[in-house]
């Protein structure tokens, strides 16, 4: 191996690790729950986290595991030293964002919030997101029952 496609792979893999670190810090997201929400399997998110392939990753995938963790994919085009600006998959804008929800996001970022404040937010924030949704008839059902 070349020296500069083993600096690659240290790069890229410190590149996931890191990622991988701030999902874990910032939302509690296990290892699951990242291949989960990027689309990329544990197994390949292992292999580049140890810098473990023979052939370059594929831009799709990494395109994928940056948008799912909210990263910009040229910050990993550039640690696989990959000569592109952008993601080869252009993105749609984010839809605008509730006030709440703003509110909320800068509550966590926000210094003066305790952490334990912070993590009562994520864990709600949590439940809201991964609680079923009901059925349309049970819902017309409770406001016509109002």
């Amino acid at each position: 191996m070349t020296e500069t496609a083993n600096a690659r792979k240290i790069a890229f893999a410190s590149f996931v690790r890191r990622a991988l670190d701030e999902a874990r810090a910032t939302r509690a997201w296990s290892g699951t729950e990242v291949s989960r929400r990027t689309g990329v399997s544990r197994q390949t998110i292992n292999r580049w986290v140890r810098g473990d392939w023979a052939s370059d990753p594929e831009a799709e995938r990494v395109v994928a595991f940056c948008e799912g963790l909210g990263l910009n994919p040229a910050i990993a085009f550039a640690a696989l030293g990959w000569d592109r600006a952008t993601s080869p998959r252009t993105t749609p804008p984010p839809p605008p964002m509730d006030p709440d929800v703003e509110a909320l996001l800068r509550r966590l970022v926000d210094p003066g919030v305790s952490d334990a404040e912070k993590f009562h937010i994520r864990e709600t924030i949590r439940y809201l997101a991964y609680r079923p949704t009901l059925p349309v008839e049970v819902r017309k059902r409770g406001k016509e029952a109002s």
